[in-house]
């Protein structure tokens, strides 16, 4: 296993440590043997901070105080998805010197590495790699989308948001899981970088692709993926939400990619896009619904993100949806996603 330390300094606690989040909750792809945080974490367990949840992966003040304690650290992945995709200066910094120390960089973001030539040349002496997760496919390499998609006969299932940053990855990862468990041969489609970085085998990176290209990049996963493992169902990883003026997107998910079931998932007590006011407020859950219905598609089940919410809380919306839905409503953090597993397969 290509051992990897993962770098959030000090947005750990944030949801732009997203990425890092993904890569703790799990990863087939790289050993994670620390995160490099900052004073306010070191020492703690980077998984109880995160959800309460012992992983034995300690978080590190410092490159330096993480390395004077592990050794064979093969890569340091950048655990942060900004907005715009940049890195933020102090960051380059801690990658120099972990080039300086030969260790490859793996690197999520839309800044690319590979395209700074200080950077090229410090790797090249140093004999590492830089990897650049999100780097557009060259033209020859895209697919156009063709209507092979509708010789599938599995399921496919979209898990949708109904914003950025909700856990629509980890909650279809958790499903994937869940079936397997059960005996069922459920596989994931990723569509981001962090589940590329998380052992994906199947998918590609939704906003680094042409547009022209998305509907085919999608659509060509999904045959691929149904031929090639003979899956009982397919999970699509979504991105963004339908109706983030940010970035929305997810229709490609319900017509291209033919994703006739939807896991929506929502976090009842967040109130704008992003958390930014300006952005507008996220519409009811009912509403999106709704369009997803008009779509052709079906709802079914929620997937609560509990964030700033209390148990107790937590627990009344989950009722309170129930009740008005009238589909499952998960807890995917406390109660995992197995309610839904014999309604999908």
């Amino acid at each position: 296993m290509n051992k990897a330390l993962v770098l959030t300094n000090g947005l750990l606690h944030t949801n732009d440590a997203k990425t890092a989040h993904g890569l703790i909750r799990g990863t087939e792809r790289f050993d994670i043997a620390g995160i490099i945080d900052g004073p306010a974490t070191a020492g703690k367990d980077a998984g109880e901070l995160l959800d309460g949840k012992h992983r034995g992966i300690p978080v590190f003040d410092s490159l330096d105080s993480a390395l004077a304690q592990l050794h064979d650290v093969r890569y340091l992945i950048i655990g942060i998805a900004t907005v715009g995709g940049v890195l933020p200066p102090d960051m380059l910094e801690i990658v120099k010197t972990a080039i300086q120390q030969r260790i490859s960089i793996v690197n999520g973001l839309h800044e690319y590495l590979s395209e700074k030539p200080d950077i090229v040349a410090l790797a090249a002496e140093n004999g590492v790699e830089l990897i650049d997760v999100r780097k557009p496919k060259s033209r020859k390499d895209l697919h156009f989308w063709t209507g092979e998609i509708y010789q599938v006969k599995a399921p496919i299932i979209a898990v949708i948001g109904m914003d950025c940053a909700l856990g629509k990855r980890t909650t279809a990862r958790l499903i994937r899981q869940a079936c397997a468990a059960a005996g069922i041969n459920a596989q994931m489609i990723y569509t981001g970088q962090t589940g590329w970085l998380q052992g994906g085998k199947y998918g590609f990176i939704f906003d680094s692709t042409l547009n022209d290209f998305v509907s085919g990049e999608l659509e060509h996963a999904i045959v691929r993926c149904w031929k090639e493992t003979s899956a009982d169902l397919i999970l699509l990883e979504g991105q963004s939400s339908l109706r983030n003026p940010s970035g929305p997107c997810g229709l490609e998910f319900l017509i291209s990619g033919n994703a006739r079931q939807v896991v929506l998932v929502h976090a009842p007590k967040r109130k704008y896009f992003d958390n930014d006011p300006h952005w507008g407020e996220i519409p009811s859950v009912e509403s999106e619904i709704e369009l997803i219905e008009k779509l052709g598609s079906r709802v079914i089940a929620l997937a609560l993100n509990t964030e700033e919410c209390t148990e107790e809380e937590y627990r009344h919306f989950q009722k309170q949806y129930e009740d008005t839905l009238k589909i499952p409503v998960l807890l995917p953090i406390q109660e995992g996603v197995e309610r839904i597993v014999t309604k999908i397969a």
